[in-house]
């Protein structure tokens, strides 16, 4: 199979390589696979929990629960200062 990279997909790998964490394009592709696949894998076995919480989401939404546009940011800037 023959892949035809995108310039932003070699300055990718150029970058990974970079940082000395592969060894070659090969690990860098490898790895991002392999990441993918985790991901996918994740997001099928917790699909009915991440269901829920859109629902539930939209439910509060519809309430008029939500956060206002003008204070989301904030908001979220409280929520990332919070120690996990």
């Amino acid at each position: 199979m023959t892949i035809q990279l995108k310039p932003e997909q070699e300055h990718r790998i150029t970058e990974a390589l970079r940082s000395g964490a592969y060894q070659s394009p090969d690990d860098v592709i490898d790895r991002a696979l392999e990441v993918l696949h985790e991901r996918d894998e994740w997001l099928l076995a917790n699909r009915q929990f991440v269901d829920a919480k859109i629902r539930t989401g939209i439910e509060e939404l519809d309430r008029g629960e939500g956060i206002p546009e003008n204070k989301l940011d904030e908001h979220l800037a409280r929520l990332k200062a919070q120690p996990e």
